[in-house]
């Protein structure tokens, strides 16, 4: 189907009288290269082989006529677009619609004169190049587009993983509670994307944005002092104060970088959500904004679930991880306070890949803990 072809086009002629077979030929070389089929059958099993460029079918045949080839053409891929003209004594009006109905391009009358067959053979099939040039054209900027898209996404995900892996010096633990979240994330939305609530706001190319840009929500921690971001134990209340700028760091962050580029950017704009909104909370009680119930945004109550449970059940220095179960009991009780009560019972759903998510990435730091290959 398609495609500019090279040398002489290829008409197929399709009848079961053999004079009529070779006037035809005869009529069409040396202009084209001519097959020919005594009958439908062998039509289409020729076919199967090869596609010709136009094919010229007689419309009434022993065993399949031309309609029945024709109607079995057009539901072929390989067959779908080549035009095909009908060569009929048949001159009701009600005959050439129902052939035109089914794909056929054109009727040419029978007895068959060379100028007439001539003219329209050649007019459609400069038509079909014409159709061809364009899918073609159309084909390659498809193309083009896809791989400009992949370069674009390629060159994000490397500007993510640059930003984390900076994150990730001033931080021991900020790495892997990215990549954790970013499981918990999929996790969430694909569990939610089919909910009444979320259904418009979880499309799948939303949660593929909202698990790309998880790991960019605490990048603003790279503007808190290190005496406070690696602190081993509790920090005081003015400590607390200058940690919790960290949403609007990295928000405002993202948002030069989009100034930057003059555009809106979907990906970007998500990203400032999860760096912004994180730390809110269902009742009004988190910060930096206050801001309760559907006004937070839909990426930011996921992410709040998510972050709130790694930091549960992950280690600290001045804490032990809590098991599953005691910090899943927490994120419960909280729901309808600090969490969305239907993102809660999503997680709860979840609980069992959580837990594997966690156990997974526990155990690939095991393994890459210094003198752990000792």
């Amino acid at each position: 189907m398609g495609g500019i072809r090279f040398g002489k086009p290829t008409v197929l002629v399709v009848d079961d009288t053999p004079a009529i077979r070779i006037i035809l030929q005869d009529m069409l070389e040396p202009t084209y290269r001519v097959l020919t089929a005594a009958d439908g059958s062998a039509a289409m099993e020729l076919l199967r082989e090869e596609t010709p460029d136009l094919i010229l079918l007689d419309v009434v045949m022993p065993g399949h006529s031309g309609f029945e080839v024709c109607r079995w053409l057009k539901e072929k891929p390989a067959t779908r677009e080549v035009p095909v003209i009908f060569l009929t004594t048949l001159e009701r009006v009600e005959d050439q619609a129902h052939g035109l109905e089914l794909g056929a391009v054109d009727y040419i009358t029978k007895p068959v004169h060379p100028l007439v067959l001539g003219t329209r053979v050649a007019s459609h099939l400069r038509a079909k190049e014409a159709i061809d040039l364009q899918r073609d054209r159309e084909t390659f900027l498809e193309r083009e587009v896809s791989r400009r898209t992949q370069d674009m996404v390629r060159a994000q995900d490397v500007a993510i993983l640059a930003l984390t892996s900076l994150a990730d010096t001033r931080d021991d633990e900020t790495g892997s509670h990215s990549r954790r979240t970013q499981h918990f994330m999929r996790a969430l939305a694909q569990q939610l994307k089919m909910h009444p609530r979320f259904v418009r706001h979880l499309d799948d190319a939303t949660v593929e944005l909202l698990v790309r840009s998880a790991p960019l929500h605490d990048i603003g921690k790279i503007g808190i002092p290190d005496q406070i971001l690696r602190k081993p134990g509790r920090l005081t209340a003015e400590e607390y104060e200058v940690m919790k700028a960290h949403p609007a760091k990295g928000r405002d962050a993202l948002q030069r970088a989009e100034d930057e580029l003059g555009i809106d950017v979907p990906f970007l704009r998500i990203a400032k959500e999860l760096a912004y909104g994180h730390h809110e909370r269902w009742n009004g009680s988190g910060y930096p904004q206050g801001t309760s119930g559907d006004e937070i945004p839909v990426s930011a109550r996921l992410m709040a679930i998510a972050d709130v449970y790694d930091a549960l059940t992950s280690r600290r220095a001045y804490k032990a991880g809590m098991p599953h179960e005691q910090a899943a009991a927490f994120i419960h009780e909280r729901s309808g306070i600090d969490f969305d009560p239907d993102v809660v019972d999503a997680f709860v759903a979840l609980g069992d890949k959580f837990e594997a998510i966690t156990q997974h990435f526990a155990g690939e730091a095991s393994r890459t803990a210094p003198g752990a290959l000792a």
